[in-house]
């Protein structure tokens, strides 16, 4: 099965959420945001995946690959074609659909609880976050999650949004940690004890990814396309 999946050049593992989705058959084609130009279409996808970012949606330096981002969100929504968007993959789909995307007052960067009437979106723990801005979901849309400091999970139809990272495993915040290692030192975060601590919770979120992409699989590709 052919899925779709748009990340930035530097930052494309699925992690979890890729290893579940290819244990069910799905085989990605990247598309790089920065080069929207050599996208593919539409044409035979049967899932898309939009991932986390380090930028925002109102950028104006990146304006042409979030406009291009959005436009095939767009389309693949209005086709019916299922999609699920992670952290800034959440945002630009809430943006895409008639929400709203704005600067969180306070950033959410380490483990946090979500809570959810869906299990599945909830976890029987924290999930990982990291990121600076938070998204309003779109007006048509089913708010399904939420912590504190935001909204964590939208549905609209078989698009789901979510703020909060379900796919990370060490390696994909090992890396994080490198490259925003200024971030953290602003935030009084240690990078060393994020990285222990996601060590700590791979074996439960591991299996709590692999939940919800069946709870995904089952009620937003399972669902009616009309």
């Amino acid at each position: 099965m052919h899925a779709l999946l748009l990340a930035n050049v530097d930052d494309a593992d699925p992690g979890f959420v890729g290893e579940h989705l290819r244990a069910r058959g799905y085989q990605f084609t990247p598309c790089w945001r920065e080069r929207p130009g050599e996208w593919t279409d539409l044409e035979g996808v049967e899932l898309v995946v939009s991932l986390g970012s380090d930028w925002s949606v109102y950028w104006d330096h990146v304006r042409q690959s979030v406009s291009a981002e959005t436009d095939l969100l767009r389309r693949a929504h209005e086709r019916g074609v299922p999609t699920l968007g992670i952290c800034f993959g959440g945002q630009i789909l809430a943006h895409t659909l008639g929400g709203r995307v704005e600067r969180a007052p306070e950033p959410e960067v380490g483990w946090f609880d979500v809570t959810s009437d869906v299990p599945a979106l909830e976890g029987r723990g924290p999930w990982f976050q990291w990121h600076v801005d938070r998204f309003t979901a779109p007006p048509a849309a089913v708010r399904l999650a939420s912590s504190p400091r935001g909204e964590q999970a939208f549905r609209l139809g078989r698009t789901l949004g979510l703020q909060f990272h379900p796919e990370v495993d060490v390696e994909i915040v090992g890396r994080w940690v490198e490259g925003g290692a200024t971030e953290l030192s602003r935030l009084g975060l240690d990078g060393d004890t994020l990285v222990r601590r996601t060590g700590e919770e791979s074996e439960r979120t591991h299996a709590d990814a692999g939940t919800l992409v069946a709870w995904f699989c089952e009620e937003c590709v399972g669902a009616d396309p009309g």
